[in-house]
């Protein structure tokens, strides 16, 4: 063996000498990672394991991606004079959106690319951005519905699915709904020159609507409008009240374990307190039969914004008769005319 086989052999040994040196000490540290983890996890009991992420499935909902076998990338095939385009709010994070024009330039939208869709932002029709509620994406019946009724009035409409949504990427959060909402909201204004736009919320929307406002309030730059459609008070009132939780609620215990959840989730979406910081027109519309947001809930969120306003003429609420749940107002024949009277008046 000559000299450099033998330096060769001698660095070879050298190694393997200091990694079987190292071997107690990298199993010492697992060891020791492994009784963390091994406490942590039996410090807590199997409730408070399961309850905080079986809170973000009853929450939001989102897994649930129906209506299933819909190309979002081709709204033409479920809305006329609609184009699909997406947001990029973060690393990680691209927002699907559709974009519905009036019905009255539908004939011009004939062909047209994203681009003349964008520019049309500022053709003096007014735009509503509307976040959904939970479950589901921007295909479902009732949105598209919905949609349909605002377009024909003459409404620019742009259907959002969060973070976690439909085709658009990453986890839900309060936090992040309120970025996704924010964003979505800064591009509008930023493409509708003197437009105004409004934001509407339906059900869990409505609390991503208010986080949205009260940060541009903040901001010195307060939003046009604001609807709230079947809106609850804060998440906790409305997680005590929803219909699946209500045969649990004399449990021993479950109350407390909700609460904590909700608080380890960081899911608060306080409607009646970020209503006391906005100055924005302010609608509430609820249906007087809707069994998952109760219409008294709806109704202290309205007592709560117009004691807080200034301006009491900016605040109104509007009771739809039986017959439309939560999610079907877009049926009642006097829906358009309701928004359209009350955003005239406050955009006058």
């Amino acid at each position: 063996m000559d000299a450099d086989e033998e330096d060769c052999v001698a660095a070879w040994w050298d190694m393997v000498v200091r990694n079987v040196r190292c071997v107690p000490q990298r199993c010492d540290t697992l060891r020791r990672k492994i009784a963390a983890q091994y406490n942590s996890f039996t410090s807590k009991s199997l409730m408070e394991h399961i309850f905080p992420p079986l809170m973000d499935m009853l929450i939001y909902f989102n897994f649930f991606k129906a209506p299933f076998l819909v190309d979002l990338k081709r709204p033409e095939l479920k809305l006329p004079h609609t184009v699909n385009f997406y947001i990029k709010v973060e690393p990680g994070v691209i927002l699907g959106i559709w974009h519905t024009v009036p019905s009255c330039r539908g004939e011009d939208a004939k062909g047209k690319d994203r681009c003349w869709y964008e520019a049309a932002l500022h053709d003096g029709n007014p735009i509503i951005v509307y976040l959904h509620g939970s479950a589901e994406h921007r295909a479902a019946p009732h949105r598209i519905n919905l949609v349909q009724v605002l377009s024909d009035g003459g409404f620019h409409v742009l259907s959002v699915d969060y973070r976690g949504f439909g085709d658009s990427t990453g986890k839900p959060t309060e936090e992040g709904l309120t970025a996704d909402a924010l964003c979505v909201y800064e591009w509008t204004k930023a493409r509708s020159g003197t437009t105004p736009v409004c934001l509407w919320g339906h059900s869990l929307g409505t609390g991503v609507v208010t986080n949205a406002a009260r940060v541009l309030e903040e901001k010195g730059c307060p939003v046009d409008a604001i609807v709230l459609e079947a809106p609850f008070t804060n998440m906790w009132t409305a997680s005590i009240n929803y219909p699946l939780l209500k045969i649990y609620r004399k449990l021993p215990g479950f109350l407390q374990t909700l609460m904590d959840a909700l608080g380890k989730d960081k899911i608060v979406f306080p409607n009646d307190e970020n209503v006391k910081f906005l100055s924005s027109p302010l609608l509430i519309l609820h249906g007087e039969d809707d069994s998952t947001v109760p219409l008294e809930i709806g109704k202290q969120l309205y007592e709560i914004a117009y004691n807080a306003y200034r301006n009491k003429e900016r605040v109104k609420m509007v009771i739809f008769p039986p017959g439309f749940q939560h999610n079907l107002l877009c049926r009642s024949p006097t829906l358009l005319k309701t928004v359209r009277d009350f955003l005239s008046q406050q955009w006058a």
